[in-house]
This record gives C-alpha cells, sequence and structure tokens, in this order.
C-alpha cells in the first residue's frame, strides 16, 4: 500500500472540493481549499518526496470557459514531472496522445468509456489502440444506490447502469493497466471512507488499484490498508495540510507503509 498523491484543477486553480457538489452548470463546486500556488508546485513537490502514480484530475469539462486554464494547468504539471503523474478528466482517443506525449505516464478515463450508462467497448478499444492499455487507466469512480455501488460518468455527476463488482472490475481489467475508484458520496468530506468500497477492492486487488474518498486521519489509512488487505493504494485530498487540512504528507507516507 502506497500513497497516490493528487492535483484536482478545477477553474484554473488547484483546489480540494466536495466530490458531490460539483456542477458543470455555472462551473461551480463546494470548495474545501483554492490554492496559491500552481500544479506544477505540487508536482515537483511530490517528485521531491518520492511520490509517483499520481493522479491530476482536470474538473471543467471541455466545452467549459475556463477548460483552457484548466488544461494549461494541468499541462505544466506534466512538463514539470514527466513521466511522474497521470491525468483525466475529458479524455478520449482522439486527445489521449497529446497529453502521453506532454509528460503523462498513463491517461485516466470514465465518461468517454461508459457513454449512455453502459460501458462502451468501442471507445475502450479506441483508446487502447491509441495510448496502449499499459497507459491507461479506468477510473470506476462510484455512489451508491441502495445496497450496491454504481459508477459515475461527467465529474461524479451521472449515474451508469454499470455495478462496480469483481465482474466489471475482471471484465475490464484486460484493457487497463490500473484503476482508480474514487468514492464519490464522501468525496472531500473528511468523515471516513467508504468501508465497503474499500472491502471490494481488497477482496479483488488483482491489479493496481487506488481508493480515493473521505479520509481524515491516520485511523482511515489504517482501516484502509486493513480492508483492502495491503493491495489498495490510497488518495489523501483535504485531510492534508498542503491542501489546509492537518495531515502531514510524511506521516501519511508512513502509515502506509
Amino acid at each position: 500500500m502506497k500513497l497516490r498523491p493528487c492535483i484536482d484543477i478545477h477553474n484554473g486553480k488547484v483546489k480540494q472540493i466536495v466530490g458531490s457538489s460539483l456542477k458543470d452548470e455555472g462551473s461551480s463546486a463546494s470548495e474545501n481549499f483554492v490554492a496559491e500556488a500552481g500544479a506544477d508546485f505540487y508536482a515537483r513537490m511530490y517528485r521531491e518526496l518520492g511520490l509517483s502514480g499520481g493522479h491530476i484530475i482536470l474538473l471543467n469539462p471541455v466545452d467549459s470557459p475556463y477548460y483552457e486554464l484548466t488544461k494549461k494547468q494541468g499541462l505544466a504539471a506534466l512538463s514539470a514531472t514527466p513521466g511522474l503523474l497521470q491525468i483525466g478528466g475529458g479524455i478520449t482517443a482522439d486527445n489521449a496522445v497529446e497529453f502521453i506525449d506532454a509528460g503523462a505516464s498513463h491517461v485516466i478515463v470514465t465518461s468517454y468509456v461508459f457513454k449512455n450508462g453502459r460501458i462502451n467497448h468501442t471507445n475502450l478499444k479506441k483508446l487502447v489502440k491509441a495510448v496502449g492499455k499499459e497507459k491507461l487507466v479506468l477510473d470506476l469512480s462510484c455512489k451508491k444506490d441502495g445496497d450496491d455501488y454504481y459508477i459515475v460518468t461527467d465529474r461524479w455527476q451521472k449515474m451508469s447502469t454499470v455495478m462496480l463488482n469483481g465482474e466489471t472490475l475482471e471484465e475490464l481489467s484486460d484493457s487497463c493497466d490500473e484503476f482508480l475508484i474514487h468514492a464519490a458520496d464522501v468525496e472531500g468530506k473528511q468523515n471516513g471512507i467508504e468501508e465497503s468500497v474499500a472491502k471490494l477492492l481488497g477482496n479483488w486487488a488483482k491489479k493496481p488499484i487506488t481508493y480515493a474518498g473521505g479520509v481524515h486521519s491516520l485511523s482511515d489509512i489504517k482501516a484502509l490498508k486493513k480492508l483492502g488487505k495491503g493491495k489498495v493504494d490510497v488518495t489523501v485530498g483535504s485531510a492534508l495540510k498542503i491542501f489546509g487540512g492537518t495531515l502531514e504528507l510524511d506521516e501519511i507516507i508512513a502509515a502506509c507503509k
């Protein structure tokens, strides 16, 4: 288990937001933290700490008036630390190579693969052809509906009909290098992890997989390590001191070990 760092960018600024509050209309979100420093500052910090495999998420849709500002920040982070970080947000088969060429180790994709609430195998094949499955991360971020979790798309705003379970992970595992899962119901709320999601991921965990959402204390890290059987990596955002929280990066890194 290791810490996967994150850089979330919204309206051209590095931010930590409440995931469920994000709205494309009006480019609004409930903000926990807005950084004065640019995305490249955080990328260099992660490199100096020996962290890798983290993700940059562009939180504006491509048709947003803020998208180019947000993209510019993401590209600056990639340029500052080539090969260190992954990037997601508006990725398609048509633009994926641009981000790889800009320095991304992987591209992260949700909405392009889960079109109209279902897995779009044609688009998935196009992505694999464009960059290779070894450079593809599938983001299976989810929300709970009844007793089950379903993959959400379009910046966590739309529920799909695809259930997050072992069968889905198995089906998609041959088409990607890693999985990233934001537990969107708790994302940015610092109220604890979604234990059912963590357990599900730990029970499967046949390839690299990262959990994000709700971490606010070292006890959450310990719980995730136990539920994930030490095989699920973690992302911590709003709880970090660098993003206005109380936890130091060093203590999270140590707790993961």
